[in-house]
């Protein structure tokens, strides 16, 4: 059986041979930290569209290739579940975002189309939001943490992955 000892025995031990705890350092935050703009969850699970152009879901993945990443974003329409655009690059960043988005812009009318995304920091920076108003869209997101808000462009993902 284990002696537990008494605490006042062990500190008194501790600080005759110079012992002492390590204190962890708290984790440093690293980059800057943007004001975040974030929307209603207009979407709400409803993923059924009645007409082309009603609802769109918006993310982006990452695909392992040839010891690379890769990082593809994908606009999904839920009235057919078509892909409406896509684009690939080397940098997840707030730039990908845009060139998906304006190359569905120039395929299709956008004007009052609800385009649901998660609480990504590209899409909670403060030119996303301006960006779906020059072309008359308004912006979704999915609740913090929750991926079942987005699951319709996950079960994409999942196929797309396992394919």
């Amino acid at each position: 059986m284990v002696d537990r000892g008494n605490h006042k025995r062990i500190y008194r031990l501790m600080k005759e041979f110079g012992i002492q705890a390590r204190i962890r350092k708290k984790r440093l935050v690293h980059g800057k930290r943007e004001v975040c703009v974030v929307s209603k969850n207009y979407l709400n699970r409803g993923f059924q569209a009645a007409r082309p152009n009603e609802k769109w879901v918006m993310d982006v993945t990452s695909l392992p290739f040839n010891k690379q990443l890769f990082y593809l974003s994908v606009i999904y329409d839920l009235y057919n579940n078509e892909v409406v655009s896509y684009k690939i690059s080397q940098v997840n960043n707030l730039q990908l975002v845009f060139d998906t988005l304006e190359a569905a812009c120039k395929k299709r009318p956008v004007k009052d189309t609800l385009l649901h995304s998660n609480q990504g920091v590209q899409y909670t920076s403060r030119a996303y939001h301006p960006a779906l108003k020059t072309y008359g869209m308004k912006a979704s997101m999915s609740r913090k943490g929750n991926c079942l808000d987005n699951a319709c462009i996950e079960s994409f993902f999942g196929h797309l992955k396992a394919e």
